[in-house]
């Protein structure tokens, strides 16, 4: 079937100038973080669940740039990477439904955007996206493969709500449209991910910035880091002595994390990607 998107005819320089302005930005956070620790430049993070899966593991340890999307001054603007979130971004955020907790996410739909979802392919203003990080590992499911619909997994009450405040305020020919000033985030791991198909939208104020480096991954389960009982927590430190060297995904240690922009995008459909079965 040929590919509804459109051929890419960007400018070549233009996208030379994108990644060296990339990879400028990456370095800067860097060193910025050493010369000044990470209490506003950049925060530790660990990914408790498998909702990214295969892009980034249970385990991995990753520190974010909190300088990414923060607001730019009028002196600042000139002298710190900030930049506006852009499609294809991995981001962190507060959850919508409770700001306690963190989540991690790929952003999809920005303000304006008109979403939707059909056997598990996502149109974005009527275009197919062919996404390469996008894994598959359970067979079709109606009820999670096509959007909008009210969907079938548990949810907090507040999440529940603002889902159904989507589908009923910001459905438009059967497509969600991204109001201001929020966004459209999707788990890599489509048919195991809590994102804004089942939340809602992410607000601007509740980012908190973007992944850009694996400093260290670990293979754990979701329970023993979400753990918050002190015999939870001494029984994964003892794990931790006992298994550090062979649990410890070395492959991965000091990996960059970066986002796969537009451009990125393959211009035709791809297979489906089931990912690794124990990552």
């Amino acid at each position: 079937m040929p590919s509804t998107k459109p051929p890419l005819n960007a400018d070549n320089h233009h996208d030379d100038r994108e990644r060296k302005r990339s990879s400028v930005a990456e370095w800067t956070v860097t060193l910025l973080l050493l010369l000044f620790g990470t209490t506003t430049v950049a925060q530790a993070f660990v990914i408790p669940t498998g909702s990214m899966q295969d892009t980034l593991l249970i385990g991995d340890h990753l520190l974010v740039d909190k300088l990414a999307y923060a607001p730019a001054g009028p002196i600042s603007r000139y002298l710190l990477p900030y930049q506006d979130p852009k499609h294809g971004d991995i981001i962190v955020f507060r959850y919508p439904a409770d700001i306690n907790e963190t989540l991690v996410k790929r952003l999809i739909g920005l303000p304006g955007d008109r979403i939707k979802i059909l056997n598990g392919v996502v149109y974005r203003n009527g275009i197919t996206l062919n996404e390469p990080y996008v894994y598959h590992k359970y067979a079709y499911d109606p009820m999670l493969d096509n959007f909008p619909t009210p969907c079938c997994l548990p949810v907090k009450d507040a999440a529940r709500e603002a889902q159904q405040a989507m589908l009923d305020q910001h459905v438009i020919d059967g497509e969600v449209v991204v109001p201001a000033n929020t966004y459209f985030a999707m788990g890599d791991n489509r048919d195991n991910s809590s994102d804004s198909r089942y939340w809602g939208f992410v607000p601007r104020e509740n980012m908190i910035g973007k992944p850009f480096l694996i400093y260290w991954s670990y293979r754990a389960s979701t329970e023993d880091l979400t753990a918050d009982s002190a015999k939870s927590i001494l029984t994964h430190y003892i794990d931790l002595g006992e298994h550090f060297f062979t649990r410890t995904r070395w492959e991965r240690t000091f990996k960059v994390v970066r986002g796969v922009p537009d451009s990125a995008l393959a211009a035709e459909p791809l297979p489906i990607n089931p990912g690794s079965p124990n990552p």
